[in-house]
């Protein structure tokens, strides 16, 4: 005989009461799994120890590393600047280093993270700072180039709380908690390392120079296109030069005024290859000269070093120093690091003419 209505009501209401229960137990202990993990250092603050970076989005990983008060000198930029090894930069040139460049990062994501070592860090002791074309773009503060298809995290850097816990209940924060016990139980090892460096390149016995000039040339079917500079330069008017703006340079402005005086600033225009650069003569390159002069006078007011490596120099020429048009290869970065070192105890840089040095007048 079939039950009557009212039973058949009770039964489904008591259903879907044990299914609401049921989840919101399992909710409550995939929350408190987050939350306990704290995969994002949600908890860690000066004199605690960032948790083990799981991840390879830096933008989430690396506020942690800010905020656990064991750098006092940092690496900004892009993945232009992430073979910089912080650990020998702290051996040559001194402090505590992180690097805390992240792969595709924006002018205003950038800011970010500088902003945030600037309000977190006591007594910041160095900064340097990578500069890529970007900063230099007409566009690059409007809102549509702020962001890339990456996501950013706002609340890692406002000032993390406990009101931020609840942003973390997705499958990806879940996914990351994951890792870090198995890191924990000795399962997996950290995806970058504890200051942020990772050896983001294939490994150099992996190298081919013919695979590697089928990137580097990618826009031109694989082989060289002519780089020879235009003589004479493209015809610029007045007016167009007049009309050139840089106005990410006014955030850099802001970003470098927030550190101490007694802040060491060096700003780095990475070495990329000669075929990511702008022609010598064409527009681009005579608007690219402008943007170095406005940024000239940017760091004779921050009282900033300016270490110049996008030209044409026995590095930025030779394809067998890259990757691709934008990633050289480690000893490219170990040579970087022996000049920034050189160039933050006051001496020149190699005397082969790759870095181009512009100190602040006294």
């Amino acid at each position: 005989m079939a039950a009557a209505p009212g039973a058949r009501r009770q039964v489904w209401l008591a259903w879907t009461m044990a299914f609401l229960v049921s989840a919101l137990v399992l909710g409550g202990v995939l929350f408190g799994f987050v939350v306990a993990l704290d995969p994002f250092g949600l908890r860690v603050r000066a004199g605690v120890p960032a948790r083990p970076l799981m991840d390879l989005n830096q933008r989430y990983m690396y506020p942690q590393l800010v905020r656990s008060g064991a750098f006092d000198s940092g690496v900004f930029g892009t993945s232009t600047m992430r073979l910089l090894d912080p650990a020998i930069l702290s051996r040559s040139i001194g402090g505590r280093f992180a690097n805390l460049a992240m792969n595709a990062a924006t002018p205003w994501e950038q800011v970010q993270m500088a902003d945030l070592f600037a309000r977190t860090v006591a007594a910041p002791k160095a900064v340097i700072w990578g500069l890529d074309l970007t900063w230099c773009e007409g566009d690059a503060t409007t809102p549509a180039k702020r962001l890339t298809p990456r996501p950013f995290p706002p609340w890692l850097y406002d000032g993390a709380s406990w009101a931020d816990a609840l942003r973390q209940l997705n499958l990806t924060t879940l996914e990351i908690s994951a890792r870090l016990l198995a890191h924990r139980l000795g399962y997996l090892p950290a995806r970058i390392r504890g200051d942020g460096y990772e050896v983001f390149t294939p490994p150099e016995a992996s190298y081919d120079l013919a695979r590697a000039r089928s990137h580097l040339y990618a826009d031109n079917h694989g082989f060289a296109p002519d780089l020879t500079p235009l003589s004479p330069p493209a015809p610029v008017s007045e007016a167009e030069r007049l009309g050139w703006r840089f106005p990410a340079l006014a955030w850099l402005d802001q970003a470098l005024s927030s550190f101490p005086a007694e802040t060491s600033k060096l700003i780095v225009l990475p070495p990329t290859h000669v075929a990511a650069q702008p022609r010598e003569g064409s527009v681009a390159a005579q608007r690219y000269s402008a943007c170095k002069a406005a940024l000239r006078g940017l760091a004779a007011r921050q009282g900033a070093t300016i270490v110049d490596y996008a030209h044409g120099s026995a590095v930025t020429e030779v394809d067998e120093n890259y990757w691709d048009p934008l990633h050289f290869r480690l000893p490219i970065a170990r040579r970087v690091e022996a000049d920034l070192a050189a160039v933050s105890h006051g001496e020149a840089p190699a005397p082969d003419g790759v870095a181009r040095l512009v100190r602040p007048s006294r």
